[in-house]
């Protein structure tokens, strides 16, 4: 094959990569592709079945291409598909879904919007460095595939308020003895910002993950300073995180100042969000897809017992209480058990029974007792998916339907695929925009059990 030659993009891959084809052979093309671009690529490596190709020129720009909002989008690594229309960006995620569940033979309906398309990130993390020329820090994101870091000073897909927030630090900290971190040497006290920002109370909790194992003078300072400074800042935490590590943040948290924790509706019942709290990034998404999942319940059950598993903090089986006879919820983690019980409490809920137990454990018990006495069984695991074995137990205790919400739908092709070679029926698939601008797909299925 020559070394330069031209294609016209189908689609794209689930990375953001372009598809084309050039004499029979699939070309996956690198940098900001769009689908119907023609462009002038060169090949940079050869594979067994297929070649990766770089853009040189592009001949012809697709309809679907638009100028991106974001000033930083070319060497930020967060969102990859802001050069595309919103419209076309929710084809390609259903194209997505498509492409993985083929073979499966079930209908993947069109991808639910975002309700906003910017602001939408409710939660960020900044990696913090220590600038080589100045006291002043750098904060933003990694270019792609590297650890070199973008300094953003504007973000247009999270509120306005946390790019005030990270100015704020990164102008003031080394007035009080705070410098940033190097990944290099280990070495600096301030290692990331995480800022959770609440959609129902424009309230922000501001954490500082330091690379220390406890509190020092100056970084308590200065989280008081930060604490007085933003009006709607409720609290600013301290997550003492010492290890050598990729990991953003350890588990060891404390409270300086204010509040502990931020409050989120999602189908009329509040949460509460801590620093370590999972919950979406994106809430009014969620509020999308909690609803769906509750529709579909009380419009096809009376009064149905149902079982939610990998439940983090109960927020499906909280949410769907109103329309259940009883809820039982199963998560391994004791925090997030803990504070699911608080929620419990708060929101006046009684018919919810909430266990800390791993979900096999727990499944494996149920049976002795409890085979097929849930009428339907929520799964959202992590991104890796659900164990056979889970998925096993799943299918003995569940009499009529699985609800599976998945952030990755590689691993759940595979999952469904495994429930239908059992006698499940895949009923529909109906995927959700949580993270726009980017390929990133939160999926819903429906599977039928009953003749299982």
């Amino acid at each position: 094959m020559e070394k330069e030659i031209t294609v016209k993009i189908e689609k794209l891959a689930s990375n953001a990569q372009g598809i084309a084809r050039y004499e029979g052979a699939v070309i996956f093309v690198d940098d900001e592709v769009c689908p119907d671009d023609e462009c002038r690529v060169e090949i940079v490596k050869k594979h067994k079945s297929y070649y990766i190709a770089k853009v040189k020129e592009i001949i012809n720009s697709s309809p679907y291409r638009v100028k991106p909002f974001c000033p930083m989008h070319k060497v930020c690594g967060a969102c990859q598909l802001q050069h595309i229309d919103y419209k076309k960006q929710l084809v390609i995620k259903r194209q997505i879904v498509e492409d993985v569940m083929r073979g499966l033979e079930v209908e993947v309906k069109e991808v639910e919007p975002s309700p906003q398309i910017k602001e939408f990130r409710h939660k960020i993390q900044y990696p913090i460095r220590q600038t080589s020329v100045s006291k002043r820090l750098l904060a933003g994101y990694f270019k792609p595939k590297s650890h070199d870091l973008v300094n953003i000073k504007y973000c247009p897909i999270q509120p306005k308020i946390c790019d005030e927030i990270i100015e704020f630090i990164r102008e003031n900290a080394s007035k009080y003895c705070v410098d940033g971190y190097n990944e290099k040497t280990h070495k600096g006290l301030l290692r990331h910002v995480v800022i959770r920002s609440s959609v129902l109370e424009n309230r922000q909790l501001v954490v500082l993950v330091v690379n220390k194992e406890n509190e020092t003078k100056d970084i308590r300072t200065f989280a008081e300073v930060l604490f007085e400074n933003f009006e709607s800042v409720v609290g600013v935490s301290l997550n003492f995180n010492p290890q050598k590590t990729n990991l953003i943040m350890s588990n060891d948290t404390k409270s300086v100042i204010g509040k502990e924790y931020i409050k989120e509706k999602l189908c009329d019942t509040v949460f509460k969000i801590g620093a370590n709290t999972f919950f979406q990034v994106n809430p009014e998404s969620a509020n999308n897809i909690f609803n769906y999942v509750k529709n579909y319940i009380s419009d096809n059950f009376d009064e149905p017992v149902l079982l939610d598993a990998y439940a983090g903090i109960s927020a499906f089986g909280l949410s769907l209480s109103s329309v259940a006879k009883s809820v039982v919820t199963v998560e391994e983690n004791v925090e997030s058990v803990k504070l699911a019980k608080t929620l419990k409490k708060e929101n006046n809920i009684e018919n919810i029974y909430i266990y800390n137990s791993d979900c096999s454990e727990f499944f494996e018990k149920e049976l002795e007792e409890h085979k097929k006495d849930y009428d339907v069984t929520i799964l959202d695991p992590p991104r890796k998916g659900c164990t056979p074995e889970s998925l096993d137990y799943a299918l003995k205790l569940t009499k009529s339907k699985i609800v599976y919400v998945s952030c990755n739908p590689a691993t759940l092709a595979r999952d469904l695929k495994y429930l239908k070679e059992k006698g499940a029926e895949i009923l529909s698939l109906k995927p959700f925009d949580m993270f726009c601008h980017t390929t990133h797909i939160e999926t819903v299925a429906i599977i039928d059990v009953e003749n299982v």
